[in-house]
């Protein structure tokens, strides 16, 4: 029975293939993240140059061109220079209160936005004050009555802010263009 050798199954070439299938399906998908990460992902548009319709960065009287030049680019990645760029701030009129998380305490707050882009952005802000009141108190609503008397929950409460303010504005005008968001007053109770 020396002879009675059994063949062995020919699956080598399909698991190479598959194999190899796999490696490029993670080169693609790392190369996409990457330049997501880089070019796209979740920054603002780069107004200056690409669409005139949208806001325009506004730089300071004492800006150079070439530094104009270097912090639009360094903009394009989201990170807008304050020494080059002037900042507008915008008052939010009226405090906004709210219930927190589990109803058992609320929340009175005082906003100012600030932009680094043209008063485009300002006429933006009083155009959907009201979509932006319900995005800022369902945020309200959303927070840890003991974190938010942190200095880490505030913190992290101006940033979900922001984020909810540009949501709004992107959705509604295509462009968000607002860089932080600051307390004028805040109590809780």
């Amino acid at each position: 029975m020396a002879d009675d050798v059994t063949p062995k199954p020919k699956g080598g070439k399909l698991k190479k293939i598959l194999l190899f299938g796999a490696v490029i399906l993670v080169v693609v998908a790392a190369t996409a993240a990457t330049t997501f990460y880089f070019f796209g992902g979740t920054q603002q548009p780069a107004a200056a140059e690409d669409d005139p319709a949208l806001p325009q960065l506004r730089p300071r009287e004492d800006a150079t061109d070439e530094q104009i030049t270097a912090a639009t680019r360094a903009a394009r990645r989201g990170r807008v220079d304050p020494r080059v760029f002037q900042a507008t701030y915008i008052p939010v009129t009226d405090n906004f209160t709210s219930n927190l998380k589990g109803g058992g305490a609320f929340v009175q707050i005082g906003l100012a936005l600030s932009t680094y882009y043209d008063d485009q952005v300002v006429a933006n802000v009083e155009t959907h004050q009201l979509a932006i009141r319900s995005a800022v108190l369902m945020t309200l609503a959303e927070q840890d009555p003991v974190l938010i008397t942190t200095t880490q929950g505030k913190e992290q409460l101006k940033q979900q802010l922001t984020v909810a303010i540009n949501r709004v504005l992107e959705q509604r005008e295509g462009f968000g263009g607002i860089d932080s968001v600051y307390f004028t007053s805040l109590v809780t109770q």
